[in-house]
């Protein structure tokens, strides 16, 4: 590039700069902010990305701008209660101000590390997290993304057991990096990377007897396995809930043949479902859990996996940096913000909170599947982790983008609105359920009426 194309550059980015300092911005700025999103989403980012989007939008553009508590706000001061949660990161809420605080605070002195003098800040972390941890969980691993932190699971259960196979669940979603891909249950992911990492057998979840007869089959051919991976929900799936006991029956499994068990508790963990670890439940301590989403308390990104002691291996000893080297992993920013979120989350009772709101929520909406049964099919879930199952996809496109229109973001799948899921902030307050229940049944009552003038429509032809 020529010196005055470099200038050019700096000046655009200098407006934007304003943008983001500014308290406050005129309506030409906003329209142009706007026009340009749209402009530089379809050029520069995805041109499918805005076609996506359109599963909860309507016909303006929304450009989000702020957010605070359980609120996202638009450039031009829409507001939206947030009943996605960001698919769970936003336990905490959006910008909570005692996380974020601890956060500015650090960035005041320092913000990543010098990758060769010792952080305080991750010993001190990866400390309280095997204060929090079921069991003897320990030695902790810390990443930037759930994918990444999966991956890393996956390596470690190679290295402490020597085995190769890993068996999951049907349906099941870990992440889309290669590693953490082969190991997902969803084949629209896995077409087009075919094929994958080889050596990963998919089980139907929530069936034990099944998994039981993969690894019998594994080994009576004389492979070896290093482990079992698993979300305690599955999440992406449309929250399926496993039978009571079924976590106890893969640790059982895993300890009869040798085996490693990972729970994924990235999107299940810190609190969403009711406990802190969503394992707890039924008193089962894995030997390898990875965790994300809400940790960096809704402000910083980072994840990681904790493992029993008898893993880290005499190999791992030697070479630390052989399961993985993320430069930013485990940065102190992000550390900050993950102490004052786990502090935050002990202090308020966080999982004491998604579990009370939770049942609030799902009474509510069971509700609402009784009153349109021929619209909702299923409200399942736990604490403030739920679905709707609609029975047909199209019905919960339409409800979701009513929702959208009265105020209320919820999104379906990554690939269908059949389930809708509802994963609010922790920080939601009653009025605010109260509020969204009743848009829901309006947006209800709206596709209702379409779908009789549809058959009316239908049966006049």
């Amino acid at each position: 590039m020529s010196k005055e194309s470099y200038g050019r550059v700096s000046k655009d980015l200098e407006k934007v700069i304003g943008f983001i300092k500014s308290d406050s911005i005129d309506d030409e700025t906003k329209e142009k902010i706007t026009e340009q999103t749209l402009n530089y989403f379809d050029n520069y980012v995805s041109p499918g990305w805005l076609k996506y989007r359109k599963s909860v939008s309507t016909n303006d553009a929304v450009v989000e701008w702020s957010d605070h508590d359980a609120v996202c706000e638009g450039l031009y001061g829409e507001k939206f209660i947030d009943c996605l949660g960001g698919f769970g990161i936003y336990t905490c809420g959006h910008r909570n101000t005692e996380i974020l605080e601890t956060v500015k605070a650090q960035l005041e002195h320092q913000a990543l590390h010098s990758q060769e003098l010792l952080d305080p800040l991750r010993g001190y972390l990866a400390k309280a997290m095997a204060d929090i941890t079921p069991g003897d969980l320990k030695y902790c691993f810390f990443t930037n993304g759930g994918a990444e932190a999966n991956e890393m699971a996956l390596k470690l259960a190679r290295i402490a057991t020597g085995g190769k196979w890993f068996l999951s669940a049907i349906h099941g979603f870990h992440g889309k990096t290669l590693g953490a891909l082969s190991v997902t249950g969803k084949d629209t992911y896995r077409k087009p990377y075919m094929p994958m990492i080889q050596q990963v057998l998919h089980v139907q979840y929530g069936k034990t007897k099944a998994m039981e007869r993969s690894i019998q089959n594994l080994l009576s051919v004389g492979e070896s396995i290093a482990g079992i991976i698993v979300e305690p929900i599955q999440g992406e799936a449309g929250v399926i809930i496993p039978p009571d006991g079924y976590l106890q029956d893969l640790r059982n499994l895993a300890d009869k043949y040798g085996i490693c068990l990972i729970f994924d508790e990235i999107q299940t963990g810190m609190g969403r479902t009711g406990t802190m670890w969503r394992c707890e439940y039924e008193g089962v301590t894995p030997d390898i859990m990875t965790y994300g989403k809400a940790f960096g308390g809704g402000i910083m990104p980072i994840t990681g996996l904790i493992c029993r002691p008898h893993l880290w291996s005499q190999e791992l000893i030697d070479n630390p940096w052989l399961l993985g080297s993320p430069t930013f992993g485990g940065n102190p920013v992000c550390c900050s913000a993950a102490i004052a979120t786990i502090k935050y989350m002990i202090d308020h009772d966080i999982p004491g909170m998604c579990r009370k709101k939770g049942e609030i929520l799902i009474d509510g909406l069971k509700k609402l599947a009784k009153k349109y049964p021929k619209i909702i099919k299923e409200v399942r879930g736990t604490g403030l982790m739920i679905g709707v199952e609609f029975t047909k996809n199209e019905l919960g496109y339409k409800v979701s983008k009513g929702l959208f229109s009265r105020g209320v973001m919820t999104a379906g799948t990554l690939v269908n609105s059949k389930t809708i899921r509802f994963e609010p902030p922790a920080v939601i307050t009653e009025k605010q359920i109260e509020t969204v229940l009743s848009r829901m049944e309006q947006a209800l009552e709206d596709v209702s009426k379409n779908m009789i003038a549809d058959f009316e429509i239908n049966e006049a032809e």
